[in-house]
């Protein structure tokens, strides 16, 4: 009978309380930890907007290096993304849960400071985790996402020299790269400043995980892209530079980035989807069950 009443309780709270103006996860009786806070993690709305884009993966013109061409990309809808980097504290939450594998025994654990040395499963792995916990749904941004949520922190991959030249144009991007933060510790949140979004520590010393995959196109001689090849085993890492690295490296220093100067620390942060009504009451319902049984 307590089931049954506790059952009828949550559907009246679905229906009655978590209307479109209540967005709130629900987190009652959750070990939640304090930089997330009962309201879920501190979020920006990037609006909608352009973008010029340079596409992520090496691109070829008869069989020499080219550039990807730039193109104008506009995002319709608003992009929800996460203000800081997931924290060191929450990562550790989901560990605890067993739903992550832990952090490496030499990255320190606060609220204030950065999950760094985890992989690109790991960090899929984290965003399946909150959003079951939450009953929001988060992913890794695209690329382009994390371009457009970058704004002028977004650093064009582009090198501005004789394309004819295979050897000129990897000692540019070599030098381009390598001018990247010299301390490898992790610092605490607002080291790196915000950009015009408010959006804090982009471009700093930890490079963040996207679901984007590493390609090679294939250009005609008009520079038109007539091929495309995918390996969804690197993908892209964004930080003060582009990087491509294999998705089950922690730390980039010691191998798996597919060319330039690694990442210093592998890191993360989590767009929100927005979700039709129906779905979120689904999530929310379900979460309300898990806890009752709990």
């Amino acid at each position: 009978m307590l089931l049954a009443f506790k059952i009828k309780l949550a559907l009246a709270c679905v229906i009655g309380v978590a209307g479109p103006t209540v967005m709130a996860p629900v987190l009652t009786g959750l070990n939640w930890t304090e930089s997330t806070g009962l309201d879920g993690p501190a979020l920006t709305e990037i609006p909608p907007g352009a973008l010029s884009y340079r596409d992520a993966g090496d691109h070829v013109r008869n069989d020499r290096q080219a550039e990807a061409p730039l193109a104008t990309i506009r995002f319709d809808r608003p992009l929800t993304i996460m203000t800081h980097q997931v924290s060191a504290a929450d990562y550790h939450a989901c560990a605890a849960a067993h739903a992550c594998r832990a952090l490496d025994r030499d990255v320190a654990v606060a609220p204030d400071l950065p999950a760094v040395q985890v992989s690109w499963h790991d960090a899929v792995a984290y965003a399946a985790w909150m959003s079951q916990t939450t009953g929001d749904s988060y992913r890794l941004p695209t690329d382009a996402e994390w371009a457009h949520a970058a704004g002028s922190r977004f650093r064009d991959d582009g090198v501005a020299v004789d394309a004819t030249d295979p050897s000129r144009r990897w000692i540019a991007r070599y030098e381009r790269e390598s001018s990247q933060p010299e301390d490898a510790r992790a610092r605490t949140f607002g080291s790196f400043g915000v950009n015009e979004h408010g959006i804090a520590d982009l471009a700093g010393n930890v490079w963040e995980w996207t679901l984007t995959c590493f390609t090679r196109k294939m250009q005609d001689g008009s520079g038109r892209v007539i091929r495309t090849g995918s390996n969804c085993g690197v993908r892209v890492a964004e930080g003060a530079h582009r990087a491509y690295v294999t998705d089950f490296i922690r730390d980039a220093r010691a191998g798996g980035c597919a060319s330039g100067a690694p990442p210093t620390n592998l890191g993360f942060r989590l767009v929100r989807e927005e979700l039709s009504w129906s779905r979120i009451v689904r999530q929310r319902l379900g979460l309300m069950l898990r806890t009752i049984h709990s």
